[in-house]
């Protein structure tokens, strides 16, 4: 068989791809977890890095041939802790859940009890029993959190904290939509010596920017975040901290090599570099539009009768916009139908959520950071909230007016 033979059998996955990528640039993304790389990141991310592997830490490697890769490790990590003024980070996890699974399994063993936000108050699932906190085989015990006014509860939370003692306390979370009272809980943390862990996963690049809150200046121990949401890095994991105990810090690390990752997929190591570069660079301009842009999408969803989680509190102050769509069928029957329309977002379990159909439960999450990065504004939110009312309200087909106003928006913005 010669080559053009055997290029077929390379046609059919070629074209999927291709599909993929020519449906997804005709798509309004609202998923609140993703985000896409510049394209000098996605230069960097198409090297021979790709192909190599790096066990250990910079400068000492079971590996050869690697003299630029220990070089382009330690500039990235000096660059995020000298932004970040902390003494720790390590840049190895290839996820968020890795990361927490590091730092979670350094700081409590099997039957110790830790603390976490539970679903109501929005955590993610490595949080929980279904993922890295019941795999670790951890008792786990929740904050108290008011799915009313959407806050914890730090009196009683803290007299929980007294009472439980557990090893850590993991905050931050998946569902995000307003800062959390880290430095009223330290304190009773303090009192009992439970580390404070922070998932910023989600706000990480408006925590890089200062636009959301100062988890380390609060009182966390610990930020364990993924570097491709409010970050618009590769997709990856990170675990930042300033800590004076160098055998916790040998114990994270031990816990990510030789514990959970082996190669550390080296080319999404020049592209973290890059995206901090860029968010120290256009961060703030980009962050900034993202607060007005989630803010001003929850406004005009609202307006428009849709029922926005928050509203007495202003409805966000990060990317995301939460709503409550059990009158209009439940959280997969919205987002089918906005999939159908190009429109992209994700179904979601939200506070006090009583609904017997975890497949369908009654929200749904909307994340503003990539159509922010690719040049949408508050007007442009503003259309996005009347294309959904016309999807889910008026059962109207507008997806030719969607991929239309999406043509609009095809070069990402705030980059070098």
């Amino acid at each position: 068989m010669g080559p053009m033979g055997r290029l077929k059998y390379m046609e059919k996955i070629i074209d999927l791809v291709n599909k993929h990528n020519e449906w997804r640039r005709s798509c309004i993304n609202l998923i609140a977890s993703e985000n896409t790389m510049s394209p000098i990141c996605e230069k960097l991310y198409t090297s021979d890095l790709m192909h190599r592997y790096a066990e250990g830490l910079p400068f000492q490697r079971y590996y050869k041939g690697l003299k630029y890769v220990d070089e382009i490790e330690d500039l990235t990590e000096k660059e995020f802790k000298k932004h970040f003024n902390i003494n720790f980070v390590d840049i190895r996890p290839t996820s968020g859940t890795l990361a927490n699974y590091a730092v979670f399994s350094s700081l409590a063993k099997p039957g110790e009890t830790i603390m976490s936000l539970g679903i109501d108050g929005g955590s993610h699932i490595s949080h929980e029993k279904g993922g890295a906190i019941g795999m670790l085989k951890y008792e786990i015990e929740h904050v108290v959190y008011n799915p009313e006014n959407l806050e914890i509860d730090v009196q009683k939370t803290g007299e929980k904290i007294l009472e439980k003692k557990p090893k850590f306390i993991i905050l931050g979370g998946s569902v995000l939509l307003f800062p959390q009272p880290l430095k009223e809980i330290k304190e009773y943390c303090s009192e009992v010596q439970t580390k404070m862990v922070y998932d910023a996963a989600h706000v990480f690049g408006l925590i890089t920017c200062g636009k959301f809150q100062n988890p380390f200046e609060e009182g966390a121990d610990i930020i364990t975040s993924s570097t491709h949401k409010t970050f618009p890095g590769p997709q990856g994991g990170i675990i930042l901290a300033n800590l004076d105990d160098e055998k916790l810090k040998t114990k994270i690390q031990n816990r990510v090599f030789p514990g959970f990752v082996s190669n550390h997929h080296l080319h999404r190591v020049p592209c973290l570099y890059a995206a901090l570069r860029e968010m120290q660079e256009f961060g703030e301009e980009y962050t900034s539009q993202i607060l007005k842009n989630s803010k001003a999408l929850a406004l005009k969803l609202n307006e428009l009768g849709f029922d926005v989680i928050g509203k007495s509190k202003g409805y966000t102050e990060s990317h995301q916009v939460l709503l409550n769509v059990r009158k209009q069928g439940g959280g997969k029957i919205v987002a089918d139908k906005l999939e159908d329309q190009n429109i992209i977002l994700n179904k979601n379990i939200i506070p006090h959520d009583n609904t017997s159909d975890p497949d369908n439960p009654n929200g749904i999450r909307i994340g503003v950071q990539e159509m922010t990065r690719f040049g949408m504004k508050e007007k442009d939110m503003e259309q996005v909230a009347h294309f959904i009312f016309n999807i889910i309200i008026e059962n109207k087909d507008v997806k030719n007016k969607v991929i239309e106003f999406r043509n609009n928006f095809k070069n990402i913005k705030f980059v070098f």
